[in-house]
């Protein structure tokens, strides 16, 4: 049975004028179609988009693309534009204005200057499991995968002004959080609450809602939630990614399901991975934690589209995914297209005005 999927993607307000971030997100949201599942996000510069429990590919896409366009319109409405990049690249972003409410006054107070660079947007991908504990060790065979996908979906190269040298420089940013990034290897799902309640002791975690790692249960949902990737510009390329994400996920539940629980690759190598992955995205090489090798980024995505590929054919996924990834790796991620932005001469504000384009084209 093909899993259902839920996405949830975030995009940044900008003032089109001076291009910078702007925190009036609530103005967009409030000019929005009620028909759309669009919410506020921790920061002031966010808008959620969420698409509702879909098996198909090409739904998920309508869903993205309506999402983006009405956002584009409302704020448009107002004066101001949507961007679809992992970071804002202009901005007095830092510290980030947070929304109001408890729940982020509670956060601020344990988390502190951690907020600074928390206008961050990723893609989460929510995958139906049969339980919890399924979710854990799903983790765990996604593990030596992940930095291959962040390396595919970068596109936040530059932030607040600066050109970081990173493809992914929100993977860079988050990763300072105690609970984010990949998550560790667990044995059991014992080993899992027992972590997450030391964690808790520590004062590390508020809730299970601030367990962050790039792979995890949902604490709301029946699902495993992966949310490694920044927030591709192209909805395409969000479309790519997804499938890849579900297609792993099932090969994971059928090792599973034959009692494999997953290879316990060391977590400093995986930190390595995800470290290369995002300062060299689909420009540089990668490291395939399985095989202990170094390859072209191009070489390690084909290795992870072979691993994945009957499950792909199985949810009709095989040729759409692997053209799409075929277009992807030809003509880079998202920051390939923010750096080729920057070189027509406009500099920052010229990526800005190409992202405003490119986030609804």
């Amino acid at each position: 049975m093909t899993p259902l999927i839920g996405i949830e993607e975030e995009y940044l307000v900008v003032d089109p004028a001076t291009r910078h971030v702007t925190p009036r997100a609530a103005e967009v949201l409030a000019a929005t179609s009620r028909t759309l599942d669009l919410t506020h996000e921790i920061t002031k510069f966010q808008i959620e988009a969420r698409t509702p429990p879909t098996t198909a590919l090409i739904s998920i896409g309508h869903h993205l693309r309506a999402a983006r366009k009405e956002i584009a319109r409302a704020a448009r409405e107002c004066g101001l534009a949507v961007v679809a990049s992992g970071i804002p690249v202009l901005g007095e972003v830092a510290p980030a204005p947070l929304t109001e409410g408890a729940r982020y006054d509670h956060a601020r107070a344990v988390y502190r200057a951690l907020h600074d660079e928390i206008s961050i947007c990723a893609l989460h991908v929510h995958i139906d499991v049969p339980s919890p504990e399924h979710a854990v060790y799903v983790g765990n065979h996604l593990r030596p995968w992940l930095p291959a996908l962040l390396a595919l979906a970068a596109n936040s190269p530059y932030f607040a002004g600066r050109d970081t040298g990173y493809a992914s420089w929100r993977a860079i940013s988050w990763s300072r959080w105690p609970v984010a990034g990949a998550p560790p290897y667990f044995a059991s799902y014992a080993d899992y609450q027992a972590a997450l309640t030391a964690m808790a002791r520590s004062g590390a975690l508020m809730d299970p809602k601030t367990v962050f790692w790039d792979c995890r249960p949902s604490p709301a949902l029946p699902t495993v939630e992966i949310r490694v990737a920044d927030v591709p510009l192209d909805v395409n390329d969000s479309l790519v990614l997804i499938g890849l994400i579900r297609a792993l996920v099932v090969t994971a539940l059928d090792a599973v399901a034959r009692g494999d629980l997953g290879p316990p690759i060391p977590a400093e190598l995986v930190r390595a991975a995800y470290w290369r992955a995002a300062r060299d995205g689909t420009s540089g090489s990668g490291l395939d934690l399985l095989q202990g090798d170094l390859l072209p980024a191009a070489a390690l995505a084909h290795r992870l589209f072979d691993h994945v590929r009957h499950a792909l054919d199985a949810a009709g996924d095989l040729e759409f995914v692997e053209e799409g990834l075929d277009l992807l790796i030809l003509r880079g991620s998202g920051a390939t297209r923010q750096r080729r932005a920057h070189s027509w001469g406009n500099g920052l504000t010229g990526v800005v005005d190409d992202l405003i384009e490119a986030t609804v084209a």
